[in-house]
């Protein structure tokens, strides 16, 4: 089997500005995607114009996978090989220094180049399957399951984690030393996201509670 290529592994996502940030462990690629819910897919429309798509998502193995609609001439293009670039972020903190030219975030991001691969059939379900999971762990073995129409409206994708780049960012404040004799507060401030209490849909129409998976989401 050949090696998983690591990130940062070809000139293209070789980080050259903030270098340092630069990670190159493929187990902190996967840990970024398996902690996002919502990934930015760029491709160039048939005029040229770029577009930006942000897209639920999910990592499977060595590679993302996400759907779109299947009347949406950008998926069309991406399901017919169009090269495409997918980026992932969290944000985790703001950095606030004594200048505003060195404030900055605390942040985890991915980039992924590449083209992707149509799914169908019994994988096409199977990644479906995956993403639900991905974004709604346990959902799947409860909820209706897309029929045929539904099916035939939704475009999945594979897009492989051949080529990637990963960038962190954390720690303190970096100032210049002369501003650190300034009278001005410095320090971070944490970012965390979390899932609030579940609300019943208007029209739930029996006394079904809410489900034991669902209380133990968490952020």
């Amino acid at each position: 089997m050949a090696a998983v290529p690591r990130p940062g592994s070809s000139p293209r996502t070789r980080i050259k500005r903030l270098a340092t940030k630069t990670v190159r462990d493929t187990g902190v690629l996967y840990a970024i995607l398996d902690a996002g819910l919502v990934a930015h897919v760029a491709v160039n429309g048939p005029e040229g114009q770029p577009y930006v798509v942000p897209v639920a998502y999910a990592r499977e193995g060595h590679r993302v996978l996400f759907h779109g609609s299947t009347g949406s001439r950008l998926f069309r293009g991406l399901a017919q090989g169009v090269p495409t670039c997918l980026s992932v972020t969290l944000i985790d903190g703001m950095v606030l220094a004594r200048s505003t030219f060195e404030s900055s975030m605390n942040y985890r991001s991915v980039m992924v180049l590449g083209s992707c691969t149509l799914l169908a059939g019994e994988e096409k379900l199977a990644a479906l399957e995956h993403i639900t999971e991905h974004l709604l762990p346990g959902r799947w073995a409860e909820a209706r399951h897309p029929s045929k129409k539904e099916a035939a409206a939704t475009t999945v994708l594979a897009l492989p984690l051949t080529e990637t780049s990963v960038k962190v960012s954390d720690g303190p404040p970096d100032d210049v030393p002369e501003d650190v004799e300034l009278p001005i507060w410095a320090g971070n401030v944490p970012i965390a996201e979390t899932f609030g209490r579940p609300v019943d849909a208007p029209d739930l129409r029996f006394d079904v509670p809410v489900p034991d998976y669902v209380k133990r989401w968490t952020r």
